[in-house]
């Protein structure tokens, strides 16, 4: 499809620019690959899908976004995820992240706080056959721990702070990926890595936009 070879061009041209933030001069081969096989235009409303190649993000309703191609690639290749990695995503969005890690990995477990996307996103999963996704609706901000510690924790929305629960959800030599900042002011990508005794290391990556990070309200009724 020539769009979305006009996509990993894209990504391609934002690493060169970027190289000296982010640290390299070329993302993973096994994270272009994924993102060349996973059909973006499936992720974008059917009346934004002349946008879902574009170089920025598109809005999928309910005040959310699909990230720009670059970003989505960015953020899978710090995760450094693994064949035989089980990870947590923090704000499933349309699925899209989701699918893009569920090429790499064993298992993606993905929470969104907004109900309508969370069933539509499950709904179109499965409709693309990514069985190792599992999609609940729930306050993210919590995390998963029925299903911890994880090789990998990427949070698709921009933190305030780093929620400790989710720090605290990571394995031992494992990244976790999050925007920092409030609305309106700079944010920043941010690396998290669990050393061997506990203690993490910090590495500011790259100043991003994302939206903020949706709690539930006090007396709301969301699981989690």
């Amino acid at each position: 499809m020539p769009e979305q070879a006009e996509m990993l061009r894209g990504i391609e041209d934002e690493v060169a620019y970027t190289r000296h933030e982010i640290g390299k001069d070329a993302f993973d081969a096994r994270v272009m690959a994924a993102m060349a096989k996973v059909p973006r235009e499936q992720f974008v409303p059917e009346s934004s899908r002349h946008f879902a190649f574009s170089n920025g993000p598109v809005l999928i309703g309910h005040g959310q976004t699909i990230s720009q191609p670059y970003i989505v690639a960015l953020m899978t290749d710090l995760l450094a995820p693994r064949p035989d990695s089980i990870v947590l995503e923090v704000g499933t969005g349309s699925g899209y992240q989701a699918a893009v890690l569920a090429e790499l990995v064993r298992h993606v477990y993905s929470i969104e706080i907004v109900e309508p996307l969370a069933l539509a996103a499950r709904e179109r999963l499965a409709a693309l056959g990514y069985a190792n996704v599992t999609v609940r609706h729930a306050d993210g901000y919590h995390g998963w721990p029925e299903h911890a510690s994880y090789d990998g924790i990427v949070v698709t929305a921009a933190a305030p702070a780093v929620p400790p629960p989710l720090v605290e959800q990571l394995c031992i030599g494992a990244r976790l990926v999050i925007p920092v900042g409030l609305p309106g002011e700079v944010q920043v990508l941010t690396l998290i890595e669990k050393q061997a005794d506990g203690t993490c290391s910090r590495r500011n990556v790259l100043p991003v936009a994302f939206v903020p990070l949706t709690r539930a309200r006090a007396g709301a009724a969301v699981p989690g």
